[in-house]
């Protein structure tokens, strides 16, 4: 089964898919770093402490959606046994401030103790989200967005080149199947409970080129490539439907797009986004995402991008023009995810920190203050006026 060809129309219009069309993101990772660590970004950052501080800062920015995350390790506890001290607060934060959240079902990490190739993975990873779409409905009559596995293809990755947990080689394609089985399970979980629910699926869109000197290496190229297509391929059956796949799961696509994702094969290096003049061969993002509307017909939004340093301002700049240029070519782009919108530490240095949020985080009296970073701010709001004229 291929791939529908989207429809377009000559008389365009801006989706309205989120509450806002910038949406912020917070670093949600909970996986075992190779030191053996278990991560939880969230409350690295004090995310969980003050969410309520977090989600109404966003207000002076005009930005009204979010992406967060449930942490599966630490309200499953077993034997069908859920404990919701750690996301309630956060629930109850953003409906507070008004804020719609795009809940991570998983961030990379799972409970203590559970096998990743056992078909309880599966069963119980589907039978936490059913516990946590139940506890929402709860507290809430909106319709709720959530993302099931985050990051597919790059999870799978990770796992294959010793970064996460846990750190198996040569296992990529059955590590990938096991993903979106969990991920089948998860959205028929969620919608045993609330039938109105929506899934986004955030993966790295790629650009894959052979080196000048190596152009036997172009059929590789393309093919590693194509490879970004996979997971969202499996969910919706288009590929491997025997993992159970079918189009009705694949609901919205977040494309994650950062200055690392186009590079030559081989060990070559990537291609330069700050160099000027730029590789004659750098795609452009607007072009990127056409051609994910075109394979699919799916909503479609940034769900990551970033910068860091003093490169944030100008990226946040070409992010915007793009998303422009987007909408000019027919592409319904539904929304942009700064990620992460506060500053982050690295997953194997906590003391070292990437200078990559719209809020950096400034160490005072024991806690971690907010502090808006000028010159990405004015950048960023620079952005939005010119975004809201260009159609």
């Amino acid at each position: 089964m291929n791939p529908p060809s989207a429809q377009t129309s000559s008389d365009f219009v801006k989706p309205d898919l989120f509450r806002s069309f910038w949406i912020a993101g917070y670093e949600s990772s909970t996986h075992i770093n190779p030191e053996g660590k278990r991560l939880d970004m969230i409350a690295g950052v004090q995310h969980d402490l003050r969410a309520r501080e977090d989600y109404r800062l966003l207000d002076d920015f005009n930005i009204r959606t979010a992406r967060d995350a449930t942490r599966w390790h630490l309200i499953d506890r077993g034997g069908g046994q859920y404990d919701f001290s750690s996301f309630a607060p956060m629930l109850l934060a953003a409906l507070s401030a008004k804020v719609q959240v795009i809940w991570d079902l998983c961030h990379y990490g799972w409970p203590d103790g559970l096998d990743l190739f056992s078909p309880q993975f599966v069963d119980r990873f589907g039978r936490y989200c059913g516990a946590v779409a139940r506890f929402v409905r709860e507290h809430t009559d909106e319709i709720p967005f959530y993302s099931p596995m985050n990051e597919i293809n790059f999870m799978v990755w990770g796992i294959g080149e010793g970064l996460l947990y846990p750190f198996t080689k040569q296992r990529d394609g059955e590590i990938k199947q096991q993903l979106v089985r969990a991920t089948i399970s998860a959205c028929e979980a969620v919608w045993s409970v609330d039938r109105r629910a929506r899934f986004t699926y955030p993966e790295p869109i790629i650009h894959v080129l052979p080196p000048r000197t190596r152009p036997d290496l172009a059929i590789a190229a393309e093919q590693y490539r194509r490879s970004q297509f996979e997971a969202w391929d499996m969910i919706a059956g288009y590929a491997q439907p025997e993992l159970g796949g079918h189009p009705k799961y694949l609901d919205i696509l977040g494309a994650n797009f950062y200055h690392s994702n186009q590079w030559e094969i081989e060990g070559a290096g990537r291609l330069r986004w700050e160099d000027e003049p730029r590789d004659d061969r750098w795609r452009p993002l607007h072009q990127m995402l056409a051609e994910v509307w075109t394979r699919y017909g799916r909503p479609l939004y940034i769900a990551e991008t970033s910068h860091f340093g003093s490169g944030r301002a100008r990226w946040i700049c070409e992010i915007g023009d793009e998303a422009c240029k987007a909408w000019k070519s027919e592409t319904p782009l539904a929304g942009v995810c700064l990620y992460p919108i506060l500053d982050r530490y690295d997953w194997m240095d906590p003391n070292h920190w990437h200078n990559s949020g719209l809020w950096d985080l400034v160490r005072e009296d024991g806690g971690l203050r907010r502090s808006v970073n000028p010159e990405y701010a004015e950048a960023f709001r620079r952005t939005q006026k010119g975004l809201d004229r260009c159609l």
